[in-house]
């Protein structure tokens, strides 16, 4: 069994390291069964002349991966042997909404065969994401986190202190910082990100000529959703509005009975609000598109099909933008497309 451990000592990778890579390269080529036993700390140190404390990181990484299991006075033992993965990546997201779920997709589409990715959802609470990092902080090769936290009155932030200083003890060649970046966190690593004010801005203008021909522009904003929106959103949009001299009102939400003007055009975040105006649109007997206007958040099949006009950002190229990074070992900041998408409602 110990012939089957390399180290070597000329080499770079630390010898932890060495041993994890020995140990799953022997599982791959089938060299390491289920339930095979392998050597102690002590048999191991003594063998390649290393610290007891290089060995234990070694089994605890592998250990926490559950690659081998521990059986009290009798040894460690191989319980895992499906290929395990080059690569190890933990996915942090906020919450698991249709455009998350999609860019994790085109991301699991792009990394390819040889990696394993555990996808967790830490609903935007601080506590349930730091006790995630911390209890897997030496189990992966990579973690992306897409950092969207709320205060206590339910109001959005990206990266609370306590986030912060987390975030930066993992070291920068193993994290991506997706959908959502802060301008002081460091610049050597991978962040890919949306630019909230700056996109509708850009995203509204584009579509400016429409948006004219309404009397109104209500901006439905939720200030006490369950899970937050950036309230970049809302200086985008207003100097939007402000630069066209447009009359604009921010609303929380979409209510029942809603009063409904003609010439009034909607801009909505969350899917309930689209469906409930859609809804009174009809009831009204009002034209979608010609009497009351609508453009929606983040495209969806169903959004394309039912002719809805939206702002979105590109969620395929999010993944597959975050896997390319990750192969090519490339680092740095890239802004994902944000696109006007106009159809039949505005």
């Amino acid at each position: 069994m110990l012939k089957l451990i390399t180290i070597e000592e000329n080499s770079r990778v630390p010898k932890y390291q060495q041993i994890i890579d020995s140990i799953i390269h022997n599982i791959s080529r089938d060299k390491l069964v289920m339930d095979q036993k392998i050597p102690s700390i002590n048999m191991l140190s003594e063998e390649f002349n290393l610290s007891r404390d290089t060995v234990e990181k070694a089994y605890s990484i592998l250990k926490e991966r559950k690659i081998i299991t521990s059986i009290r006075g009798k040894g460690f033992y191989i319980s895992r042997t499906k290929l395990i993965s080059k690569v190890n990546i933990l996915f942090l997201v906020n919450k698991l909404s249709s455009y998350k779920l999609r860019t994790y997709n085109h991301f699991i589409d792009s990394i390819g065969a040889n990696s394993h990715t555990d996808l967790h959802i830490y609903h935007c609470d601080e506590t349930l994401f730091l006790n995630l990092i911390e209890k897997n902080k030496r189990a992966y090769d990579y973690f992306i986190i897409m950092p969207h936290f709320k205060t206590e009155d339910s109001k959005h932030i990206s990266l609370p202190e306590k986030v912060l200083k987390t975030i930066e003890k993992i070291p920068n060649e193993k994290l991506i910082i997706l959908d959502n970046i802060k301008e002081n966190i460091h610049d050597s690593l991978i962040q890919i990100y949306q630019d909230f004010e700056n996109d509708i801005y850009s995203a509204l203008n584009e579509g400016v000529n429409k948006i004219k021909n309404y009397k109104k522009i209500i901006l439905v904003y939720p200030e006490k959703a369950i899970y937050p929106y950036p309230r970049r959103i809302l200086h985008g949009f207003r100097k939007f509005c402000v630069e066209h001299n447009l009359d604009f009102e921010i609303l929380d939400k979409i209510y029942d009975d809603m009063i409904l003007i003609k010439g009034d055009l909607f801009i909505t975040i969350e899917e309930s609000d689209l469906v409930n105006l859609v809804k009174q649109v009809r009831e009204d007997e009002f034209k979608l598109g010609k009497d009351i206007g609508v453009i929606s958040y983040n495209d969806t099949p169903l959004k394309e099909l039912l002719g809805i006009t939206v702002i979105s950002t590109d969620f395929k190229v999010m993944g597959e933008t975050a896997a390319e990074m990750i192969l090519n070992k490339t680092k740095g900041k890239v802004k994902v497309p944000f696109n006007f998408i106009d159809r039949e409602s505005l």
